[in-house]
């Protein structure tokens, strides 16, 4: 049998299929390693490639082993470490070492790696291939100029890593499905989340012997995506999908059964590589991060527009079910989540910003201290409309530049900003869309983070965190996430912190779980606190 059969039928995944009594399997060497889930701690490290321009650190060279090592027993794996402990290094020093080692062996080069990333990262990729490991022959396959059919085939043969968008990987699927790739990598893999979409499906599609999975969160909500990563790294290692679900989705997210959790990670251990940052045995000198929320009150007049949106809310939800309730719950919460944000953010119509959210006033004297000490500081919000507004805002009250990026910036300009909020004497902030600027971008230069509105998924917010807080960052990074006090957002905030993560019970994909809630318990959520609108001085006399 092949060293995958063996694998799952030594984690009991599979069942031998004789009718013999199967007492187990007893394997030493490679095999024995990766059964025992002790790969990472018992495989010797590889040194440092001479043709890889850096010093990997020891926690890097026994991923480096690590990698090689299922490569050689014919095996995906998923490297998970935390965000910014420098994935793409490791993987472009496997890159470097395999080219070194074949190329001693043979004259024949190696087929290209396929390296399918966000298009957001694709710049920061062709960066770190430059500055790592420039011996490496890189083709960026993007772009409206970029070649098709056997011209893409041809270069595609004289590269040793070809980069790509998730977008790509569908719309190109002929082309990229026509070359033959030594491995295929998935950056960012939790992109592949959903079985069922189409660009999850084209990159399944594409042939390789190895496949690799990079992600500092393979799991973010629901534990679907653990398997769809897995089974795209080793195709049948967990079941079917239904099988999965039936043996391990139910019975950790609905029942909370702890043995099948424990199961579940025995089997998967073997093939997921995690370190993180907070363990001084992997990296001692990574500064602290400091994280809490901002309690902020709503003023008078986002007072009145929360508790009418709420009023309208729950008279019509009264009167509604099905698809139809579950749309006006999400409709309901972005209106209040937009009222926190600030008056106009909900109305739309482009009136003044100054003295009428209590969110934005943090947020200037946040900025206010930041620029005082003369550091940087990124901010963070879900709206891309609202970002806008916030750098005209920002630009006009401090009198100098302030950058924004999101999903409509092109890739040169990207690059273009990061590079220039990196330099010394560069813009001191920078806002982010979640979704355009929340992974892979390299933004050391600043030590503060501001989450301005909640995305309600831990494991989104500390992606977008850990632009700040990775390798290189020399200062301890503080991060704040606003919080309009006696709303939805402070209790929300709660229930998160109750269920931080997936395997630990996390909630649903976005704001989805909410629907799910009875109206008692969602008038409970979105209830507006007695003391939540603050207190304001007029003519002398406190009034609410």
């Amino acid at each position: 049998m092949t060293v995958a059969e063996a694998a799952r039928i030594g984690l009991g995944v599979t069942d031998p299929g004789t009718e013999l009594e199967f007492a187990g399997i007893d394997a030493d060497g490679p095999l024995g390693v990766l059964l025992d889930g002790s790969a990472d701690r018992r495989i010797e490290a590889l040194t440092t490639p001479a043709g890889l321009d850096g010093q990997l650190r020891p926690y890097q060279e026994r991923g480096l082993a690590w990698l090689a090592f299922l490569d050689a027993v014919g095996l995906g794996g998923c490297l998970a470490d935390d965000m910014g402990l420098g994935k793409s290094v490791q993987l472009l020093a496997l890159l470097v070492h395999e080219r070194t080692a074949i190329t001693r062996r043979s004259k024949r080069w190696p087929a290209p790696t396929l390296l399918v990333c966000p298009m957001s990262i694709v710049g920061n990729w062709e960066r770190e291939a430059a500055r790592f490991a420039p011996s490496l022959r890189v083709l960026v396959h993007h772009g409206t100029d970029r070649v098709k059919g056997e011209e893409f085939a041809e270069q595609a043969r004289r590269a040793d890593l070809v980069l790509t968008t998730y977008a790509l990987a569908a719309r190109d699927h002929e082309d990229l499905a026509a070359t033959g790739w030594r491995r295929i990598v998935l950056d960012e893999a939790q992109n592949i989340k959903n079985p069922a979409a189409r660009q999850t499906r084209a990159i399944r599609a594409l042939d390789a012997p190895s496949r690799l999975a990079l992600t500092g969160t393979p799991v973010e909500n629901r534990l679907s995506g653990l398997w769809s990563i897995m089974d795209f790294c080793n195709p049948g290692l967990l079941g079917s999908q239904k099988a999965f679900r039936e043996r391990f989705a139910v019975p950790i997210e609905k029942l909370h059964d702890d043995e099948a959790a424990a199961r579940l990670r025995r089997i998967t251990q073997p093939f997921v590589l995690r370190r993180k940052k907070s363990d001084t045995s992997i990296i001692t000198d990574l500064p602290d991060k400091l994280e809490f929320d901002e309690s902020c009150r709503l003023t008078r007049e986002q007072g009145s527009l929360y508790a009418g949106v709420v009023e309208d809310m729950l008279q019509r939800i009264e009167e509604t079910d099905g698809i139809e309730r579950r749309g006006l719950v999400l409709q309901t919460m972005l209106r209040l989540k937009q009222v926190c944000n600030h008056p106009a953010h909900l109305l739309g119509d482009g009136s003044r910003l100054p003295g009428r959210s209590g969110k934005l006033d943090r947020l200037d004297e946040v900025v206010d201290e930041v620029l005082a000490s003369g550091e940087k500081v990124l901010v963070f919000t879900q709206f891309a409309r609202w970002g806008s507004r916030l750098q005209a805002h920002l630009r006009e009250r401090l009198g100098r530049d302030v950058l924004y990026l999101h999903g409509g910036v092109s890739k040169l300009e990207r690059d273009r900003m990061v590079a220039t909020f990196q330099a010394d004497g560069g813009p001191q902030v920078f806002i982010l869309s979640l979704k355009a600027g929340g992974v892979g971008l390299n933004l050391t230069a600043a030590n503060h983070v501001v989450h301005y509105d909640r995305w309600w998924n831990p494991a989104v917010e500390d992606q977008a965190t850990d632009r700040a807080f990775r390798i290189g960052q020399q200062r301890d990074v503080v991060v704040r996430k606003l919080v309009c006090a006696g709303t939805l957002e402070e209790r929300i905030a709660t229930l998160i912190e109750r269920k931080k993560d997936l395997a630990e019970r996390v909630v649903g994909t976005g704001e989805g779980w909410l629907t799910e809630l009875s109206t008692d318990e969602l008038r409970q959520v979105i209830a507006l606190s007695a003391d939540a609108v603050v207190e304001e001085e007029v003519d002398g006399a406190t009034s609410r």
